[in-house]
């Protein structure tokens, strides 16, 4: 088995382009349940999925983990991302959530 260099949130386009650098072939059977999953799933291109999700951890001051689940849902409706933040029990001011819908609204 591989060491573990780092850990760290990304989003499921990043996945989805970190597989593809491998053979399909010479993957274990979670690394093509999880290429598998990320294929149908991913629709927006991991650039811009890094960059979307810098965005909001540098204006928007959210923490990777927060940033990267934001990048993997784009929630498209105000009541729709509150039902994510709520979860991370902290308050976000109206201004910074409609600052996120933006963000995600732009780079999607």
């Amino acid at each position: 088995m591989e060491e573990v260099k780092a850990k760290k949130p990304i989003s499921i386009s990043e996945v989805k382009e970190i597989l593809e650098k491998d053979d399909i072939e010479s993957m274990d059977q979670i690394q093509r349940w999880t290429y598998d999953y990320v294929s149908k799933f991913v629709k927006l291109d991991p650039k811009a999925a890094k960059k979307m999700r810098e965005q909001l951890i540098k204006e928007c001051e959210l923490t990777t983990e927060e940033a990267a689940e934001i990048v993997n849902i784009r929630p498209t409706a105000l009541a729709e991302l509150r039902s994510f933040t709520f979860g991370w029990k902290k308050l976000i001011l109206a201004e910074t959530l409609e600052k996120i819908l933006k963000i995600t609204k732009e780079n999607s």
